[in-house]
């Protein structure tokens, strides 16, 4: 009596997995797929941060203030007044306002000042948020010079002012939203600058005024 020999598998097909070896490789399976859409999604919140910005900055969405190249050629008759709010975050400086508010026409250019002391022994660089209240204000609250616009270095114990200059956009009056306010907020807050922002030339959008620091000794300016 002979005992017979299996035969192989057909040549080309591998041979059946067991139950072990399938669950081990849909496992793998999940876990490759979980690892690339965890590294997709953390990929996308980095991005979605500077797109989102600078979404805001070009359309005037959630009141962030317009950057303008120049100032409108019509100037009305009618006045709004333009409060100004300053605020620090995870930073040591003081930050205020030159000036609590402002009237000016619409279409008119204006001129505010903001001043930040730094009281520490050490160089500090920080980046200004804004944006403006009400939200529906933001698309026509446009500025033409302002230290937000790069990142600031401030050196220890300088007290700098830094002015913005800024305009209403006619269209104000124009949007229903918008034609029946009388006044509205422009608030920044200082940030500890990122490292995108190192390379950036300081204060290239903004003259600063360098005044008496901490200590009474003068400084020199950005």
């Amino acid at each position: 009596m002979f005992t017979r020999t299996p035969k192989a598998p057909p040549k080309g097909k591998a041979a059946p997995l067991t139950p072990q070896e399938a669950m081990a490789r849909r496992n793998g399976r999940v876990a490759l797929i979980c690892g690339v859409a965890f590294f997709g999604m953390v990929g996308a919140a980095y991005a979605a941060v500077p797109l989102y910005k600078l979404f805001c900055q070009v359309t005037g969405f959630d009141g962030t203030v317009r950057k303008a190249e120049v100032a409108p050629t019509t100037i009305l008759d009618r006045k709004i007044t333009v409060r100004f709010d300053a605020n620090l975050r995870d930073l040591p400086w003081t930050f205020q306002t030159m000036q609590a508010s402002q009237d000016l026409r619409i279409g008119e250019t204006g001129l505010a000042f903001f001043k930040v002391t730094n009281p520490t022994d050490k160089p500090i660089t920080g980046r200004a948020l804004y944006n403006v209240v009400p939200e529906s204000a933001g698309p026509y609250f446009q500025k033409l010079e302002c230290f937000c616009f790069t990142s600031q270095t401030i050196q220890p114990h300088q007290t700098v002012e830094f002015p913005i200059v800024y305009f209403i956009d006619p269209k104000f009056v124009d949007d229903p939203e918008t034609k029946g306010k009388s006044e509205l907020t422009l608030s920044y807050t200082f940030f500890p600058a990122v490292d995108d922002d190192k390379n950036s030339k300081v204060a290239a959008a903004a003259s600063p005024r360098i005044v008496e620091p901490l200590g009474g000794t003068p400084s020199r300016g950005l």
